[in-house]
């Protein structure tokens, strides 16, 4: 059973979410271990903009923002400090269990991309039969790449800062080569593309 941490100071609220969790064969907690975190902003004490930064530079476990901020640069700060999904109160119960539900799919899925897989719980990429193993680095850029086909050298850097990756451009560039070599010894060196002026592609 997957489990959902439930950050909210509305008591109400809270006990509306766990109810509306277990309902849906989720495990609602408020603390220890868990799959995913909802998570309102306007919390005591520290911003729930705080806390995801700081959750997010040490783990990628997804954080959907259920609050009642509403305005575009509320959201736009919501997911520049890493949150996987912003929903607006008051929530739709439905929406909110599909974005919960798609969210936790894509985390556990394995993707793969013209038998180019990748393991996360291995840090590990497939190909044919043959694997080798991923920093972290190389991992969240084969996967960025994978989730955008096309990716700018400024989306790919944003994407690892979501994950408390810190690099420049100039870093991503050996980051790159590295990975491209490592393809190479799995015979998928045709796989990462140089898009000039843009970016890369896969």
């Amino acid at each position: 059973m997957k489990r959902i941490m439930i950050v909210e100071d509305d008591e109400t609220l809270a006990e509306e979410l766990s109810i509306l969790l277990e309902r849906n064969g989720y495990e609602p907690v408020v603390s220890g271990p868990c799959d995913l975190i909802l998570m309102d902003v306007n919390l005591p004490g520290e911003s729930g903009f705080s806390r995801c930064r700081k959750i997010k530079a040490k783990s990628s476990v997804p954080v959907i923002f259920l609050t009642a901020r509403n305005t575009p640069e509320d959201e736009i700060l919501g997911f520049a400090v890493g949150c996987d999904d912003y929903i607006r109160k008051p929530y739709n119960s439905l929406v909110l269990l599909a974005r919960i539900e798609r969210l936790l799919k894509t985390e556990t899925q394995d993707p793969e991309v013209r038998g180019l897989k990748v393991k996360r719980g291995e840090m590990k990429v497939q190909y044919n039969g043959m694997e080798t193993d991923l920093t972290r680095n190389e991992m969240r850029i084969l996967l960025c790449l994978m989730k955008r086909g096309l990716a700018s050298r400024a989306e790919i850097v944003e994407d690892l800062w979501s994950e408390g990756i810190y690099v420049d451009v100039n870093t991503l560039y050996v980051n790159i080569a590295r990975l491209r070599d490592k393809l190479s010894t799995i015979k998928a060196e045709d796989f990462i593309h140089t898009v000039r002026g843009v970016g890369y592609r896969i």
